[in-house]
């Protein structure tokens, strides 16, 4: 890429330098009319970066406006850097996710390193205290040599960040399928805990007041990284590791506290993290979103590389760096601040009243913008939308019938499917337990942390199945929503709100947009029938390689609220003489099943159906349960169906077994992926209220001290297998094959 000094505003229209940055001829002919001029190098480069996909959302933005965002229990919507619910006693839980996708398609350490920093610090840039991070990932199958290693630094970088920072990585889950084997997805997502009078938002406001730049030094790493995450990923894409950024959790330790400490001073406005697009995303949306102007002197800026350029220091997307607002005169108060933690607090700008965004360096105006066009109205574009040939033919399909005729063989196989088989290898790298406040850790249904000094605990949840949505986004997307609540209602929550992480392929292909229109429609019913806001969320498109769209993946991640510990629920069986209840009525559906892919290697035909009035009277039902005391445990029916979460419930430190009698067609019991179905145990005195309060619940056996899962059809012994041996199975999948050659 040429310098600011090698290039004039002439050469950049006339060799078209701006479609080197991703800006289209019709983009760059709006700039020229909002200029009223040619636009210059650095002032090109920031248009390039807050108009791409990844800052601006312009062919998402007509979408997201379709999602319930509003409730009683929502403090803080979408617009600022994570969504803020209500938990009572003046305080509120703010989280986000946040995608870091492509940076991980080349350097995957650094690039899931800084997903996890870069979601923490749009949490404690709210003024919260971040107390649990999770994350939800998809690889290629672990066949191939690359995926592997994509597959182990991804893990690797997400614990060495997580780890140091002091942030315990709680939760989250992991899939495998081809369609990501070019593309993996790598979304991270953070919990905070905040005192609501607290809350701080990115605003720079106040005429005079003092734009201070607080933080580690800027380079040259990320330099348009959010137009890299803006385009398809190629054989190219690997020249582009400049663009991955590189992490300092030690570094970000301290900038935690530092601003926790300055967000209790009266001289700070405003606050935001440097994320995507770096200073020039924080200080043009500060400004924005207050109705004001900024002006910032570049020389200022801290450097820690020699003869930066303007244009390099606006696009740098250098870590661990915020922007503050602070009131004209106490400066010092918040340099001292950060001083006690050997950070750098500078002050490096104004706010204005002008409604520009002025850059000075080296004593020349640099960039000169109005900057409303940077961030509030920077352009949408709607797309054409066609609905894909696949789709037509999958649903005018007869339902698949899977053959199956050895029952316990297949159950073992599923086990091993790396989908469903335990991430032990990924969590055991994470530090889970540090804060001391972790009750539920990875493995669970959802993981619980538990608020100190207080009768209560948080749920937290990702999840996503995108096999469902590539069949039917719309059915899908209302799945996605409804499984993650269910995660929560099974540890006892009450699901409060969700945040997305909307991952699809190029959205200049029709079909593609196709798939993300009728997925966000299914996601916005379910969140409305389930009280379920979306409060904040991530957009991450052009997740293609060589061409090749990923599966649609809406990852939700969802956080509820344990009204009191005692509420607190396990995922396994607990004790022997418990009877076993499936709540929910199970039909013979294979479409995106985890059998399906283990007997025919794709995915085809329709995806379950769900009934969202059904979904929200169980998931009330079966929380009612547990708030009554009634319910030992409960485990959600997803992938694998009630044979899979069978054999999980009995997976734990407890030697149990289990023996149960099941009616009708043994391959749709113990395989099909009906929705809206729990699992659960419940004590033989509490039976009768258990059955009076929830009306789909069938008893299909009881919890033994066998260490056996006997599994009978119509008083007929179908499966005998020892429980330790399915467990070994299941725990050795991941390693066997990540040990295996490609």
């Amino acid at each position: 890429m040429l310098q600011a000094s090698e290039i004039s505003p002439e050469q950049i229209e006339q060799e078209k330098v701006y479609q080197e940055m991703g800006l289209t001829d019709k983009e760059y002919d709006m700039i020229k009319d909002i200029m009223g001029r040619q636009p210059n190098f650095t002032e090109i480069g920031i248009f390039s970066v807050m108009w791409s996909e990844h800052c601006s959302y312009k062919t998402s933005k007509p979408l997201l406006k379709k999602f319930p965002t509003e409730g009683p229990q929502v403090v803080q919507g979408p617009g600022e850097g994570a969504g803020i619910v209500d938990i009572g006693d003046g305080q509120g839980v703010v989280f986000k996710v946040e995608s870091h996708n492509h940076p991980s398609a080349v350097e995957p350490y650094q690039g899931a390193a800084t997903g996890v920093g870069g979601i923490i610090r749009d949490v404690f840039s709210m003024g919260a205290r971040p107390i649990a991070s999770l994350n939800s990932l998809r690889f290629g199958n672990l066949t191939n040599g690359r995926v592997k290693y994509l597959f182990e630094e991804v893990v690797h970088g997400i614990a060495g960040y997580g780890n140091c920072v002091g942030v315990p990585t709680v939760g989250g889950e992991v899939q495998f399928d081809d369609s990501y084997q070019g593309n993996p997805l790598v979304n991270a997502m953070c919990v905070g805990l905040i005192d609501t009078k607290d809350i701080q938002k990115g605003i720079a406001d106040g005429e005079g007041n003092t734009i201070m730049y607080v933080g580690s030094k800027t380079g040259r790493d990320g330099i348009h990284g959010a137009t890299f995450a803006s385009e398809d990923l190629t054989e190219d894409s690997e020249s582009k590791r400049s663009n991955v950024q590189v992490g300092d959790p030690f570094m970000e330790k301290l900038l935690i506290e530092a601003c926790l400490e300055v967000i209790q001073s009266d001289a700070l406005v405003g606050i935001q993290d440097m994320g995507a697009a770096g200073l020039t995303s924080s200080a043009s949306e500060m400004a924005s979103k207050a109705g004001m102007g900024m002006e910032m002197n570049l020389d200022f800026i801290p450097q820690r590389e020699e003869q930066m350029t303007a244009y390099e220091m606006m696009l740098s997307e250098s870590q661990e760096r915020m922007l503050l607002c602070v009131k004209k005169g106490e400066e010092q108060e918040i340099i001292d601040i950060f001083k006690k933690y050997n950070l750098d607090a500078v002050a490096v700008g104004k706010v204005t009243t002008d409604n520009k965004f002025r850059l000075l360096h080296k004593g020349e105006v640099v960039a000169d913008i109005p900057v409303d066009h940077l961030a509030e109205d920077a352009p949408i574009f709607y797309k054409d939308s066609k609905v894909p040939a696949y789709f037509q033919e999958y649903q005018a399909m007869a339902p698949y019938q899977p053959q199956v005729t050895d029952h316990a063989e297949t159950l073992k196989q599923l086990l091993q499917q790396p989908t469903i088989a335990s991430k032990e290898y990924v969590y055991d790298q994470y530090d889970s337990m540090v804060q001391a406040n972790t009750v539920f850790s990875p493995g669970s249904d959802a993981a619980v942390v538990r608020i100190q000094g207080y009768d209560k605990a948080i749920a937290m949840t990702t999840d996503c199945n995108s096999r469902y949505i590539y069949l039917d986004p719309e059915t899908g997307g209302k799945i996605a929503v409804a499984e993650a609540a269910r995660n929560i209602i099974a540890s006892g929550a009450k699901p409060l709100a969700l945040t997305d992480g909307l991952n699809f392929g190029n959205p200049d292909k029709p079909e593609n947009f196709w798939q993300m229109e009728k997925s966000v429609d299914g996601m916005s019913a379910a969140s409305l029938e389930l009280d379920t806001p979306v409060i904040s969320g991530n957009v991450s498109l052009y997740n293609e390689s060589n061409g090749q769209a990923i599966f649609p993946t809406p990852i939700v991640g969802m956080v509820g609220l344990h009204q009191s510990l005692a509420d607190i629920t396990p995922s396994h069986f607990q004790q022997a003489g418990d009877l076993i209840y499936v709540i929910g009525e199970t039909s013979p559906e294979f479409g995106g099943s985890e059998l399906q892919n283990l007997l025919e290697g794709r995915y085809f035909g329709k995806a379950p159906a769900i009934d969202l009035e059904v979904e929200k009277t169980r998931q009330s039902q079966v929380l009612a349960a547990i708030q009554a005391g009634l319910v030992v445990s409960a485990h959600d029916l997803s992938e694998g169906g009630l044979g899979v979460a069978l054999a999980e419930s009995l997976f734990s430190s407890h030697v149990l077994g289990a023996d149960l009698e099941l009616r009708g067609d043994l391959t749709s019991a113990l395989f099909s992926e009906s929705q809206s179905r729990f699992l659960v145990s419940v004590s033989e005195q509490n039976s009768e209220a258990f059955e009076g309060q929830v009306d789909a619940a069938q008893r299909i056996g009881k919890v033994t001290d066998t260490n056996q899962l006997v599994i009978h059809i119509d008083k007929t012994e179908a499966i005998t297998e020892d429980v330790s041996a399915l467990q070994q199975l299941w725990k050795g999948a991941l390693p066997c094959l990540l040990k295996s050659k490609a």
